[in-house]
């Protein structure tokens, strides 16, 4: 499933509200371009292709959202993130 389709649906947010999240598409940091969703409540910023210390980290979203992202997918975000 490609990451933008994953955040298609309602979701529980960190904030404890259930939201449809607004994606942004890219957003840049010191080390290159992100694909970003915010929720439209508390507005928090969540990365979603790798982890950023710019931004929220998605695996919270995974912790509160069973099977939001695969055990390979929070491999694959966390091997492609940047220093913190």
């Amino acid at each position: 499933m490609n990451l933008n389709d994953k955040f298609k649906n309602k979701l529980r947010c960190t904030c404890n509200d259930v939201v449809s999240f607004e994606m942004i598409d890219e957003i840049e940091c010191d080390w290159g371009n992100h694909v970003v969703i915010q929720c439209p409540i508390c507005e928090e910023l969540f990365c979603i292709d790798n982890q950023c210390p710019a931004f929220q980290d998605v695996r919270k979203l995974a912790n509160i959202n069973t099977g939001l992202y695969s055990k390979v997918e929070l491999e694959n975000y966390l091997s492609n993130s940047h220093p913190n």
